[in-house]
């Protein structure tokens, strides 16, 4: 009998390029998750072509990330940046490439389509029925979480984007959630049959993300050996809420005066989505709060930077309104920093409460200080956490999730060829 191989997925990510910096733009832990799981499927023998929207008129048709890794940079629209709400005015003109693309070789180039986030989902529809090949989709955020959990401020995403979800749910032929409270927002909210939901964790990169001096890392970082520091790392908008880092860091300065001299709040990372509107947010609150003396802004850093800032802090300090699963959480604990979380969505999972960290309902900024706080004041309770940081982290390397991706991968082709599959390793 005739068996097909998983040899070649066309990933697209439409509106963020892989090669982004995350933590600049619409660039986060999607970009991170596509670039991590695509080098891993390359050395487990499975070339990965990802198709994403050029933003400069100077970047080449076809750039290698790695070996086996290729992204085409495909023309759609202005090639300035653009607004996430705008992108779907140019969905023709992508998917058009994509097929254009395609259409070069002989056929059967691709064996499965793998898209992130709806808009990529709407393309990946098309282009499934096009080839005849599996649609594989990753959500990343979805709307209809989005507006349950809406900060204070913060606009509900659009019907347009909640009707372009609940389409591709109903023709993809499986779903990736990351954690298994996904997969059942997927199954309650948006009606998609279990048996083509499968939850696959994200990994971090544990070569990168590692334990190291403490001592160097502030060194490099000029920060004080002494100094409280409590880090913050993402994209600066209402929905990752940092400002609730600020306030919390406020009122303990108003609880305990003479933490002043030694407390560091530092923000990494830069203006995105609805932050865009106020790229200078931070900046006046803190002023506002009387606390600028202490609040470090900082732009988006590569892994190596990144990784001797998680090092640095006492706590890295994830208070979102939603996450898909939290990878920050995750590179903060394979550092062997613990972290004070949010309780919601994928951060239950990506942070173990009481053991790699501590999760906090609600985004009251008084509770946020009491949390933080007391591990300032508990250096041994820190170092436990610390270690069961590391141990947690230790289970979610990117191998795994690009081993179970191909699993996802092969039960795609067969349950839509109904022929035995093999996967190349």
């Amino acid at each position: 009998m005739r068996r097909r191989r998983v040899d070649r997925v066309a990933t697209i990510s439409m509106h963020t390029s892989p090669l982004d910096q995350p933590g600049t733009g619409d660039a986060g832990g999607m970009n991170v998750y596509i670039v991590e799981s695509a080098k891993r499927l390359a050395q487990a023998g499975v070339e990965v072509e990802i198709f994403t929207r050029a933003t400069a008129r100077d970047l080449p048709p076809v750039a290698e990330l790695a070996p086996g890794v290729l992204v085409r940079h495909l023309t759609a629209g202005p090639y300035e940046e653009m607004d996430r709400a705008d992108l779907p005015g140019q969905l023709c003109a992508f998917l058009s490439e994509v097929l254009r693309t395609e259409a070069m070789y002989d056929p059967g180039r691709y064996a499965v389509i793998h898209s992130h986030y709806w808009l990529s989902g709407q393309v990946g529809w098309l282009a499934k029925e096009r080839w005849g090949v599996p649609l594989v989709h990753t959500m990343h955020t979805m709307a209809k979480v989005k507006n349950l959990l809406l900060a204070s401020g913060d606009k509900p995403e659009p019907p347009a984007r909640v009707v372009g979800e609940e389409q591709v749910v109903g023709v993809a032929d499986r779903l990736v959630a990351n954690t298994a409270d996904e997969a059942r927002e997927l199954i309650e909210l948006y009606g998609a049959p279990e048996s083509r939901v499968a939850v696959v964790n994200p990994g971090v990169n544990l070569t990168v993300f590692q334990p190291a001096s403490r001592g160097a890392s502030r060194h490099r970082l000029g920060l004080p050996q002494d100094a409280h520091v409590l880090l913050f790392v993402g994209r600066i908008q209402p929905l990752k809420a940092p400002d609730v880092l600020l306030r919390a860091a406020a009122r303990m300065l108003i609880d305990d005066p003479s933490l002043r001299g030694r407390l560091v709040v530092a923000c990494v990372g830069g203006p995105s989505g609805n932050g865009l509107a106020r790229p200078s947010l931070l900046t006046e609150l803190a002023t506002e709060l009387g606390i600028s003396d202490v609040v470090r802004l900082v732009p988006p850093a590569p892994q190596e930077e990144l990784a001797d800032w998680y090092r640095a802090a006492d706590v890295t300090v994830v208070p979102s309104y939603s996450e898909s699963f939290g990878l920050v959480a995750l590179e903060s604990q394979a550092c062997g920093t613990p972290v004070v979380a949010a309780a919601v969505g994928g951060l239950r999972t990506a942070v173990r409460d009481g053991v790699s960290g501590l999760l906090v309902d609600g985004h009251d900024p008084h509770l946020w200080a009491q949390a933080l706080a007391g591990l300032i004041a508990e250096p041994r309770r820190r170092a436990l956490l610390s270690a069961g940081a590391r141990a947690h982290a230790a289970a979610f390397g990117w191998q795994a999730t690009s081993a179970r991706l191909l699993d996802v991968y092969a039960a795609a082709v067969a349950n839509l060829h109904k022929v035995p599959v093999a996967v190349n390793f």
